[in-house]
C-alpha cells in the first residue's frame, strides 16, 4: 500500500521493531456484532442495507480467526473479553453521532453477538460507547487484577476501535498482538493502512497461525488466583 520509499524511512527511523509479548495474555473481541457483519456474508453494498454499520463479508473472513483465537483462549482458562458497542439512547448523540448519524439507527438484533464467537458464561462483557475499549470501562482495572500484561485484539474496525484500544493498550503499557486477519475493517484500504502504522508503533501485526504459535507454548493461568 505504501510507497517503498515512504517503507523505507520508517525502517531508517527505527519504527516498525517486534514488541515482544508477555506471558498473561488476554483476548479482546472487540464490537463482534451482527451490526458490523450483517446476518449472513454478503457483499458490503448489500450488507449496509441492513446495517449501516456492517462491513460485509470482510468481517466473515476474519470472523473464522477469531473463532479458531477464542477455542484457544479458553483450552488455555484466559480471559477472552468483550468490549463491545452498547445500544444507544438518545444522551448518547454527541460529537460521534454527528460525524457519523447511521450510529442511532441500529435495530436491536444488531447489537447481538455473532453466535460464531459469542461470550460463553463468565465471561466479561464490557459494554462500551466510544471507540477505545478502555476509554469509559473498567477494562485495565479488571486486567490488572488479574495479572494479565498483554493483549490480543482482533474485532472491528481496523482503523476506529481496534486502533484506538491498541494505542491506548500501549500508552497503559500493555504489550498487543494484532492478528492481521483476525480484524476487519469496511475498507480494505484502510484496513491495510492501519495495520501498518499499527506495527509500525503500537502493537506486533501478524496473521492468526503465527500468533497462535506465539500463544501456544504459554501457561495456562486461573485469573482468580490473582482476584483472591
Amino acid at each position: 500500500m505504501l510507497p517503498l520509499e515512504e517503507r523505507e524511512t520508517y525502517a531508517l527511523a527505527g519504527l516498525g521493531g517486534a514488541a515482544g509479548f508477555g506471558k498473561r495474555p488476554a483476548l479482546l473481541v472487540i464490537d463482534v456484532q451482527y451490526r458490523s457483519v450483517g446476518d449472513r456474508p454478503m457483499p458490503i453494498r448489500e450488507a449496509i442495507k441492513q446495517f449501516p454499520t456492517s462491513c460485509g463479508e470482510a468481517g466473515w473472513h476474519a470472523i473464522a480467526h477469531i473463532a479458531e483465537l477464542t477455542r484457544l483462549f479458553r483450552e488455555k482458562n484466559w480471559p477472552v473479553i468483550f468490549p463491545h458497542v452498547a445500544r444507544k439512547v438518545n444522551q448518547d448523540r454527541g460529537a460521534f453521532s454527528a460525524k457519523i448519524p447511521a450510529i442511532m439507527r441500529i435495530p436491536p438484533e444488531g447489537y447481538d453477538f455473532v453466535r460464531e464467537v459469542a461470550p460463553k458464561p463468565g465471561e466479561l462483557l464490557l459494554p462500551k460507547t466510544q471507540a477505545s475499549a478502555f476509554f469509559g470501562t473498567p477494562l485495565a482495572t479488571y486486567l490488572i487484577g488479574a495479572g494479565v500484561d498483554s493483549l490480543v485484539v482482533t474485532g472491528c474496525t481496523t482503523s476506529g476501535c481496534v486502533r484506538a484500544s491498541v494505542v491506548d493498550a500501549c500508552a497503559l503499557n500493555f504489550k498487543s498482538l494484532v492478528p492481521s486477519d483476525a480484524v476487519y475493517d469496511r475498507s480494505p484500504t484502510s484496513h491495510a493502512v492501519n495495520l501498518f502504522d499499527i506495527a509500525s508503533k503500537y502493537a506486533d501485526v501478524v496473521p492468526t497461525e503465527l500468533a497462535i504459535e506465539r500463544l501456544r507454548p504459554l501457561s495456562e493461568f486461573r485469573t482468580e488466583d490473582q482476584l483472591t
